[in-house]
């Protein structure tokens, strides 16, 4: 690509993959760490990483139906991050 040829939809593409995987290795894995800690995950909402959890597998489904390895790393990443906290939220609910 040529440094002229850049657009702003070049711009935010490479934005929303960057902002993303930030989102999935810094974030999550922090909130995972934060509810180790605590042996809690008290304050998160089950419905939220629910969805969260099934929209990274349909969007995965979907970049491997279209072919796409950015949807499919990206939303794979997602997948990982957020059966990690789906996973604490089982283990750790109260009984």
């Amino acid at each position: 690509m040529d440094i002229t040829t850049i657009t702003f939809a070049t711009v935010i593409g490479v934005l929303t993959v960057v902002i993303g995987i930030l989102v999935k290795i810094i974030g999550f894995p922090d909130q995972f760490r934060l509810n180790y800690k605590r042996k809690s995950t008290e304050g998160l909402s089950t419905l939220f990483y629910g969805l969260a959890f099934v929209s990274y597998i349909l969007w995965t489904i979907h970049g491997f139906l279209q072919n796409d390895w950015v949807l499919i790393v990206g939303q794979g990443v997602g997948i990982i991050t957020t059966a990690m906290i789906v996973s604490q939220i089982i283990v750790y609910r109260k009984k």
